[in-house]
């Protein structure tokens, strides 16, 4: 309470905080405008039948579900940067922009990413809309109706990624990340009511909806501790004079985040996942019995959901150390460290100090690989051991708003105590 009562003293942090709100507030009315043609029985029952497209209307911010104009969410921009943060290791041109060249650089790199978004939301909301065709969600399926909804969807995307960074330059929190929140967060109202209303035609017990409550807290609990976790690694500087004045002689430390990867390895996993069934949607327009036999074999792939959830778990751990490997340079940090002064106590500056980084990275990404890959297939070991498809755990959800939360909070507190 009383730190609400701080942020209303501060009038312009204050004013920040209503800026946001109300953009996010644009985005929920951009997420409610259905785009024409759309069969709302077909599409609710093809929803409830495909995982996938579940996890992916997390990303869009709940706005895939009812097809808006905005159903593509901020996905075309999270690729774009994949895209270009992998880029990183084969150019080096591209990664000496964005980690040498400073500010300016970044806004290169970022600018590029922006520029990539068009052409891949353009791409995905076409093989979208075949998708969706195929299946009778869509009525209206000629080749005009099709090219201005690709253009509205583009278009909303690209509206949801200036909103984004609108909202990332108020510096209350990562613009991209609370327009993802305020989708997940606005579906609660809904699963409070299906949780309702299968509690009061018997389909649920009460026993079920308190072990829910439990398991969700506990899976909370652990987003928390694995978010918030971190092995310090001791750095001391060297003493050194400069004119009459000595500097250094501190001792600091180096803190590795068990998760350094966020959510990202589980967005590379749905992107590898969805492609089979892309490439099964454009195969149709080529040959009816090879788009045919594709579909059939992605369906029945995901109907499997032992299967499934084994392929899903094995792509998100083998992601989060491939993103960790490209985001975490030891090389690069033993070099900036060794510039500065700094050194770990036992530990010979330079290669030896690169190699001590890689390894310590190597093992404690381990137990955040493991985290999120259980967090990942969470929904479908419940909905295995329950049998109850109405009431999940959904672990990409709760991690999502869990590190948001935290670090919204965080930036806040951070304005406060400069203010103060």
């Amino acid at each position: 309470m009383s730190g609400i009562l701080r942020i209303l003293k501060a009038t312009e942090l204050r004013n920040r905080i209503l800026v946001v709100i109300f953009l996010l507030l644009v985005f929920r009315v951009f997420a409610a405008i259905p785009i024409p043609g759309v069969d709302l029985s077909s599409l609710e029952s093809f929803f409830q039948n495909n995982q996938l497209l579940g996890l992916l209307n997390i990303f869009s911010g709940g706005a895939l579900s009812n097809l808006s104009v905005a159903m593509l969410g901020v996905a075309p921009y999270i690729t774009a940067t994949i895209i270009f943060q992998l880029l990183t290791m084969i150019f080096p041109r591209l990664k000496e922009m964005y980690y040498e060249e400073g500010a300016a650089g970044r806004a290169k790199f970022n600018r590029y990413s922006r520029w990539l978004t068009v052409p891949l939301a353009i791409f995905q909301a076409y093989g979208f809309l075949k998708l969706l065709a195929s299946q009778n969600v869509i009525i209206e399926t000629g080749l005009g109706t099709t090219l201005i909804n690709v253009l509205v969807i583009t278009a909303g995307s690209m509206i949801l990624m200036w909103i984004g960074e609108i909202i990332t330059e108020k510096k209350i929190g990562n613009g991209i990340s609370l327009i993802i929140f305020a989708g997940i967060v606005s579906g609660l109202p809904n699963i409070i009511q299906t949780s309702i209303a299968s509690y009061q035609s018997g389909t649920l017990g009460i026993d079920a909806i308190v072990a829910f409550i439990i398991v969700s807290i506990i899976v909370i609990a652990g987003v928390v501790l694995i978010n918030e976790g971190e092995r310090k690694i001791p750095v001391s500087y060297a003493k050194r004079i400069r004119g009459d004045r000595m500097y250094g002689g501190v001792s600091s430390y180096l803190p590795l985040r068990i998760n350094q990867a966020g959510v990202i390895p589980i967005i590379f996993a749905i992107s590898i996942l969805l492609f089979p069934q892309f490439i099964g949607q454009m195969a149709l327009t080529v040959s009816d019995t090879i788009g045919t036999k594709i579909n059939d074999f992605v369906q029945g792939f995901f109907n499997n959901q032992a299967l499934y959830g084994l392929i899903y778990f094995i792509l998100v751990f083998v992601f989060t150390y491939f993103y960790t490997a490209i985001t975490f340079d030891p090389k690069e940090i033993s070099k900036n460290l060794q510039r500065s002064g700094g050194f770990i106590p036992g530990v010979r500056p330079g290669e030896p100090t690169a190699a001590f980084l890689g390894s310590i990275v190597k093992r404690i990404t381990f137990f955040g690989a493991i985290f999120l890959g259980l967090i990942a297939v969470l929904p479908t070991v419940t909905q295995i051991l329950t049998n109850i498809q109405s009431l999940t755990i959904g672990g990409t959800a709760l991690l999502i708003v869990v590190s948001v939360a935290l670090e919204t909070t965080k930036q806040v507190n951070a304005e406060l105590a400069i203010r103060e």
